[in-house]
């Protein structure tokens, strides 16, 4: 048997996918190959359960549908379920299953504060996907596999225990204003590494900067790996809604997670095997504005982001340990 699993992006969607792969590789033996787009390969690189990784940039392009077409899978799983996904699909014409994104109960919250969405998490709802084939959930959290060549060489860490403070969040919405991130540093007495992209270096910097010498700023200077490496060094992790969150819950590292435009209840709080739940979740809850969006904005549309600038920082640096 061979299955082809689609999911085109993001980090944390890819990541929060692994249990269905290693499920159907674990219980059924299959032959795994997988779609997704260029830039997160290297997500998948090392994970022993799948056979092939296919990539594309932005479109699919014809060549690679008539070599999937050739591939003759015995199953599609669509972790996506977009509009490029059903037409790869039908361009297949092979069986094929697609999770519930829940978009019509998650527009209802987003506009009317109405909530009928499960208090499920989005991995349940994707592994109902292969139910179908008699896979079930092996009750193991998420995987993130780190390939043995990628290092911390010539990095220097700190020498005691440190807390990873991931800056990064695609939207604005989602992310703490860089002077409430240096509160929170300066609240902390232990050892902190800043973690982020290319776009928070500036903010990396001066948060650095500002609070002394006991932060210290690693923004733009790491491989995705390499974070993942230091996330899985560091004693604790206090993070947005974002990918690297998602990373520190497949290796099973105490979350502080910041909550602001989006909510936990979409179904995508860190995810960790049954029995285990090291996540604090910050937020303030009692916002009618909240959730405004099921993703989040580049600035508030309300003008005044109360989700963020009335986050309890007291609270957030007290959950540190």
């Amino acid at each position: 048997m061979k299955i082809l699993v689609l999911r085109f992006s993001s980090i944390g969607d890819i990541v929060l996918t692994t249990p269905v792969v290693r499920c159907l590789k674990k219980q059924l033996g299959v032959e795994i190959h997988f779609l997704t787009k260029t830039a997160f390969v290297p997500i998948l690189e090392a994970n022993p359960y799948i056979d092939k990784v296919f990539s594309f940039q932005k479109e699919i392009p014809s060549e690679m549908v008539r070599g999937l077409k050739s591939e003759r899978y015995d199953h599609i799983i669509d972790l996506h379920h977009n509009l490029r996904s059903l037409r790869l699909k039908l361009a297949l014409g092979r069986p094929s299953h697609a999770f519930d994104k829940l978009n019509w109960e998650k527009w209802l919250l987003v506009n009317f504060k109405i909530d009928r969405l499960p208090d499920t998490h989005i991995v349940h709802r994707y592994m109902k996907t292969v139910k179908h084939l008699g896979v079930i959930y092996d009750e193991a959290g998420l995987d993130y596999f780190i390939p043995e060549t990628e290092n911390l060489n010539n990095i220097e860490l700190p020498n005691q225990a440190f807390v990873a403070f991931v800056l990064g969040a695609t939207h604005a919405t989602k992310r703490l204003p860089e002077e409430k991130i240096i509160e929170i540093c300066q609240n902390i007495t232990q050892p902190i590494v800043l973690l982020g992209g290319k776009s928070e270096m500036e903010a990396g910097m001066r948060i650095a900067q500002q609070c002394g010498p006991h932060v210290l700023n690693l923004c733009s200077v790491l491989s995705l790996h390499q974070s993942a490496l230091v996330i899985r060094t560091s004693t604790q992790v206090i993070t947005h809604d974002t990918g690297l969150m998602h990373i520190a819950a497949a290796l099973r590292k105490p979350i502080i997670s910041v909550w602001g435009s989006t909510v936990p209840k979409f179904g995508m709080w860190p995810f960790y095997p049954t029995g285990m739940d090291m996540n604090t979740s910050v937020e303030v809850s009692d916002l009618n504005c909240r959730p405004c969006s099921k993703i989040g904005f580049d600035r508030c549309p309300k003008a005044h982001f109360k989700c963020m600038l009335e986050i309890d920082l007291q609270k957030l640096s007290g959950a540190v340990q």
